[in-house]
């Protein structure tokens, strides 16, 4: 697969890891993850799926999954530009309203939503 996935949600990297070069670190926030593809993208990465995926709010959940391309060429500007206004939103909100401390039940809950989103994308594009 010609693609990388960037997460800080462990079913995502438990499910994927042995088929999918994973870039997967549970400390990033939900902020991490979109600086972090915004830098990959600066490197000549392009955005395969949409940073705000889903219906799930950046100041709801603490999970995120991006798929970038693994292939780099020139920077990408319609990346860019996405990635750019995704990451102004998610402060937006998580200014005006912070992640609360969810139970580890919740925590799950969200983890399993955001894999969700993921497979469906994966069963697409595999």
């Amino acid at each position: 697969m010609k693609n990388i996935i960037v997460t800080n949600n462990k079913y995502v990297c438990e499910k994927y890891k042995d088929n999918v070069e994973i870039k997967y670190d549970e400390k990033f926030t939900y902020l991490d993850v979109l600086e972090y593809v915004r830098d990959q993208i600066h490197k000549g990465h392009k955005l395969m799926t949409h940073p705000l995926s889903g219906s799930v709010k950046p100041n709801e959940t603490p999970y995120k999954t991006i798929i970038i391309s693994k292939d780099k060429s020139s920077m990408d500007y319609d990346s860019l530009m996405i990635i750019e206004d995704s990451i102004a939103t998610a402060k937006k909100f998580i200014k005006n309203k912070p992640t609360p401390n969810w139970t580890e039940k919740v925590l799950a809950d969200f983890r399993i939503i955001d894999l969700s989103l993921i497979e469906n994308v994966m069963d697409k594009i595999i």
